[in-house]
């Protein structure tokens, strides 16, 4: 007979700690940009379920009304972010970290 597995908040804590860990390690270890700011969502998203898994905890709805806007701040950081990737993409044929310099004109 197979136990029933009760999923505690603290498999949730684990995974966002975990999930949050991975994006950090990639943002210092990667040069990319497109690479580092996938690093950056995984670390928001990370967050989120943080905040997520202590609104169900706790019985408040505060923590989804603070993904929500985190969620839109993700948003407006990806298209300022992408836009600028493009700038340096079409400057150069290449979009690492060192080639931000080149947008100073």
């Amino acid at each position: 007979m197979i136990a029933a597995l009760d999923i505690t908040p603290t498999y949730y804590l684990v995974v966002a700690a975990a999930l949050f860990t991975i994006g950090g390690v990639g943002l210092l270890v990667r040069r990319n940009t497109l690479v580092m700011f996938m690093c950056i969502e995984l670390m928001l998203n990370a967050a989120n379920l943080t905040f997520v898994t202590f609104a169900k905890a706790l019985d408040d709805i505060g923590g989804q009304v603070i993904v929500f806007f985190t969620l839109v701040v993700a948003a407006a950081e990806v298209a300022v972010g992408l836009a600028i990737i493009v700038a340096i993409f079409r400057r150069r044929q290449d979009v690492t970290a060192d080639d931000v310099s080149a947008l100073r004109g």
